[in-house]
């Protein structure tokens, strides 16, 4: 299907304050992106860059007063995100050397406090793709999604503890989870075609069988419609804006998605 995703913010700025922004879609295996629109008023000079994970980032000061982003991009993704209950688990000898670092324990993903529960849960589940899917269903079925309830990002094992969470929340769970059975496992944010409330969406992503496959628990069967902005290890890695110095006030977050084309 193809989509039009679009984010408008509007801030407050009282003091110029530095920004570093993701929020600029890149094409590759799972999205094609045909046309991309990245708007600042005040129009001031903006610094492009790729990070470590391979996201786009853009970085200015902005000024004092009132301040715009607008983005909007057309992108081409798949109605239904692929499964493969026989993609085996991947020996970390032959894992590729940029997946390794999706192995370790971050920061809001304590995977090395996890074994004990993610082999429970996996129980009898062949290694790899069935694994994740089991964990995946646990999630849905164990930790309540409450979109708005966490305004700021919170651990796997708070989240296991508290047994609720927004969808960043619930990614973190089940990144530690397959962190510690030695199944690669990485955050990602972007949008959702249909997603209730619309807002920016975060989902997780799961190494086995040579490539990676995406797992959501906050929603039911493998509907497609995902449009890819950031990769990281956690929420620390992909924040669609960091700002620096003195609290910035939003005055607008409007996020939307729309079919334009099947």
């Amino acid at each position: 299907m193809w989509l039009r995703v679009s984010c408008n913010l509007a801030l407050d700025i009282e003091r110029a304050t530095p920004f570093i922004l993701m929020l600029r879609p890149r094409s590759g295996a799972e999205q094609w992106v045909e046309r991309d629109e990245f708007k600042i008023l005040p129009d001031i000079p903006i610094i492009e860059f790729t990070d470590n994970y391979g996201n786009l980032c853009q970085r200015f000061v902005a000024p004092v007063g009132n301040f715009s982003i607008r983005t909007s991009s057309d992108v081409k993704t798949s109605n239904f995100v692929d499964v493969d209950f026989d993609a085996p688990f991947v020996e970390i000898k032959n894992l590729p050397n940029d997946v390794l670092c999706y192995l370790l324990p971050s920061r809001y993903c304590e995977s090395d406090r996890f074994n004990d529960l993610a082999n429970t849960i996996t129980k009898d589940k062949l290694p790899g793709y069935k694994q994740v899917f089991a964990i995946e269903e646990w999630l849905r079925n164990t930790i309540s999604y409450i979109p708005g309830s966490s305004a700021y990002p919170i651990s796997a094992t708070e989240v296991n503890s508290k047994r609720s969470g927004v969808c960043r929340d619930l990614s973190h769970l089940g990144i530690a989870l397959c962190r510690s059975l030695s199944i690669p496992a990485r955050m990602v944010v972007g949008y959702l075609h249909k997603l209730q409330p619309m807002d920016m969406h975060a989902w997780f992503e799961a190494y086995v069988g040579g490539r990676w496959y995406t797992f959501d628990a906050t929603q039911i069967g493998q509907k497609g419609g995902y449009v890819t902005i950031g990769y990281g290890l956690d929420a620390a890695d992909v924040a669609i804006f960091n700002q620096f110095g003195p609290v910035v006030h939003s005055i607008q977050q409007k996020i939307t998605v729309e079919q334009i084309k099947n």
